[in-house]
């Protein structure tokens, strides 16, 4: 109870400082401090934005976005819980990919777009490869120390009942790993989200990153703003799933 109590009251306070911010943007552009042109009253946005949905038209944009950045997340996450879980079980892979794995995680994933379209060309792949590069190392990074912070004991103890490596990986490395995997994961799906949006500005034809670019130069400022609103309630309702994935496979987190 206390801690339903706790958090409906942090859920409140949030409410209500979104509602005081909404509500001093509209006053200001009420009183003109604001140029409503250039940034339109949350009523005026609210309208647009209801037209949108009613008509349908977010659907095919809101579709294109969320399977690009579902593809590539789905990738990323798949190749940086292997490689992590190789490189902290295997001490000879480990120092064959580390020095690899920490020249190429500090660069800001956006400066590797030019050279990407040299090679991948402008399109899908590319878009894809740009999520996949600004997912996988925190997911990578984060199993790889869940991996080698893992007890001794739990290995020591499937190795007395002679448990064969890949069902020590599946059923003991894995499970005990899986809050620093999940925590990677949280952090990449940010990260994949903003890949996205920026890779279809660039190189896209469609989808949120596109539609938003091409609003804002043909000055449609309004309905820019409606596509970003969409855009924000796509990466809360992505927000909400992996919370609520992660309360399944590790529901002793949301008690702590």
């Amino acid at each position: 109870m206390p801690y339903l109590t706790e958090r409906w009251t942090s859920i409140a306070v949030g409410a209500a400082s979104l509602a005081g911010v909404l509500l001093l943007w509209e006053l200001a552009g009420a009183a003109s401090w604001i140029n409503p042109t250039l940034l339109p009253p949350p009523s005026r946005i609210f309208e647009t934005l209801v037209a949108i949905v009613a008509s349908g038209k977010f659907l095919g944009p809101l579709w294109h976005t969320f399977a690009l950045f579902a593809t590539g997340y789905a990738i990323a996450c798949a190749l940086g819980i292997g490689l992590g879980v190789a490189m902290g079980t295997s001490p000879t892979l480990y120092g064959l990919l580390e020095p690899l794995v920490e020249i190429i995680r500090p660069i800001p994933k956006p400066a590797l777009v030019p050279a990407l379209f040299l090679f991948l060309g402008i399109g899908k792949t590319t878009m894809v490869t740009v999520i996949v590069l600004a997912v996988l190392f925190p997911v990578l990074i984060n199993t790889l120390q869940g991996v080698r912070g893992l007890d001794p004991v739990l290995l020591d103890t499937a190795r007395t009942f002679h448990v064969s490596r890949f069902r020590t990986i599946w059923a003991v490395v894995l499970p005990a790993t899986l809050p620093m995997v999940l925590a990677g994961m949280r952090l990449g799906l940010g990260l994949g989200l903003v890949l996205a949006i920026l890779a279809e500005m660039l190189a896209g034809e469609s989808g949120l990153g596109f539609l938003i670019l091409d609003l804002q130069r043909s000055f449609q400022i309004r309905e820019m703003f409606a596509w970003i609103v969409i855009l924000v309630a796509l990466g809360g309702g992505l927000t909400v799933a992996f919370d609520l994935m992660e309360k399944r496979f590790v529901p002793w987190r949301g008690r702590a």
